[in-house]
């Protein structure tokens, strides 16, 4: 579903991402952990074709993301770290207004009000303006208008930033919600207990290279942060 085949991004003399390769399946949650400068966000946007590679390959459901940037989209959600909504508008209202730009039409309240229930917001939270939601409710509404969107997958650039621990957790509920349906998630971030206890698979970054990587379900929470850390020291 979300394939990178010897990708790379330079940026003159300096390589950003070198020689990536993944295969993200339907039903994986593949997190990249590594510290700033590591190469992650830049993985990211190259499979949002955001930039353009140096060299390899970035595909989403089998097709080239270069050569198709439009209909690739079609297919993924994103959610960056900071989730931008009209802070006026209402819950409801921003889900309306998102979820019709990404289906090009409007879905009915009903429906509406469904996603907001799929997504962990309550009718409560429908109704109130978003200039008073807390994170973690922000990333809700993403998370609900990638649901509208049916996405196939997500690609998410370190979402539990900033979230207290209840809201982590409830988060990556959702994420392994949706991974039991069949998307296939592509996640960045810095928390080793988020990547080890919501990912299947794990990613270790080192100045863009992908330096490691393993089944977390084989490895315990301890083993995970001393092989992090000694790749740093390496």
């Amino acid at each position: 579903m979300l394939q990178a085949i010897g990708l790379t991004k330079n940026y003159g003399a300096q390589t950003a991402l070198d020689r990536l390769d993944l295969d993200i399946q339907p039903g994986d949650i593949y997190a990249l952990l590594g510290a700033n400068g590591a190469g992650k966000t830049t993985a990211i946007n190259l499979f949002l074709n955001f930039i353009a590679p140096s060299a390899g390959e970035v595909r989403i459901n089998g097709q080239d993301v270069t050569e198709n940037p439009l209909s690739t989209k079609q297919d993924v959600a994103y959610i960056p770290e900071q989730v931008n909504l009209y802070g006026v508008l209402s819950g409801l209202e921003n889900l309306e207004y998102f979820s019709a730009l990404a289906l090009g039409h409007r879905l009915p309240r009903t429906r509406l009000l469904e996603l907001m229930d799929e997504a962990g917001l309550g009718r409560e939270a429908a109704e109130k303006r978003v200039s008073a939601y807390s994170k973690g409710m922000r990333q809700k509404i993403w998370i609900a208008v990638a649901l509208a969107k049916d996405a196939k997958a997500l690609l998410l650039d370190e979402p539990t930033s900033g979230l207290d621990p209840q809201a982590a957790s409830e988060f990556s509920a959702l994420l392994r919600k949706a991974a039991d349906k069949g998307v296939a998630v592509l996640t960045t971030t810095h928390d080793l207990f988020h990547a080890k206890h919501t990912a299947t698979r794990i990613g270790i970054m080192k100045k863009g290279v992908l330096v490691d990587s393993l089944d977390s379900a084989q490895i315990a929470d301890t083993d995970l942060q001393a092989l992090y850390l000694q790749h740093m020291r390496d």
